[in-house]
């Protein structure tokens, strides 16, 4: 018989959905760099330390592969996602004029997170910039949300894994005494 080796690592057996724009980040030279790094980052953190991620990016091939999937095919597989992550971690970056970069997907994801109960991690600018919309910047009154600083993410990226434990632990603690199903 022979051993199946076991996930290790602080995030291990942990889902998580890492997300962020992909539309309206492929631009007529490829890619956003600076936002496929971040996204790149976060989500090989995220597997350093034992975690299971889905990807949109990754399955897309950051936007070289997005035509190749309908509609349909798109909502069905991320909404399954959502349902089965631990947690979700949109990573919203700003354009050099400081407003965030559009990303609807996101944005519908961040309100089935809400919905679902998951718990959320959003990695972006912090205090939000004034184009962030009242229900990004109030989204954690309706929901379990954590914040990580753009910034500060790229300089030290275990900053994620922190706020993800945050996350899962309080959840956990929830589930437990009943609060949340």
């Amino acid at each position: 018989m022979q051993d199946i080796p076991t996930p290790t690592g602080l995030l291990a057996g942990l889902d998580v959905f890492v997300g962020g724009p992909i539309q309206h980040a492929i631009l007529s030279n490829g890619f956003a760099g600076d936002l496929q790094d971040a996204i790149s980052r976060a989500i090989d953190v995220v597997r350093e330390n034992g975690g299971n991620v889905f990807s949109a990016h990754v399955v897309e091939k950051f936007g070289a592969e997005t035509a190749a999937f309908t509609p349909e095919q798109v909502s069905v597989r991320d909404f399954r996602w959502m349902k089965k992550c631990d947690v979700f971690v949109p990573v919203l970056p700003l354009l050099p004029d400081r407003t965030l970069r559009r990303t609807d997907g996101t944005h519908v994801e961040l309100g089935w997170a809400t919905a679902l109960g998951r718990p959320i991690v959003i990695v972006t600018k912090q205090p939000f910039v004034d184009s962030a919309s009242h229900l990004l910047k109030g989204l954690h009154r309706v929901g379990s949300v954590w914040t990580v600083d753009f910034d500060e993410f790229t300089e030290k990226p275990s900053l994620l894994i922190e706020a993800v434990l945050a996350a899962t632990e309080r959840q956990r603690e929830a589930i437990s005494a009943g609060i949340v199903a």
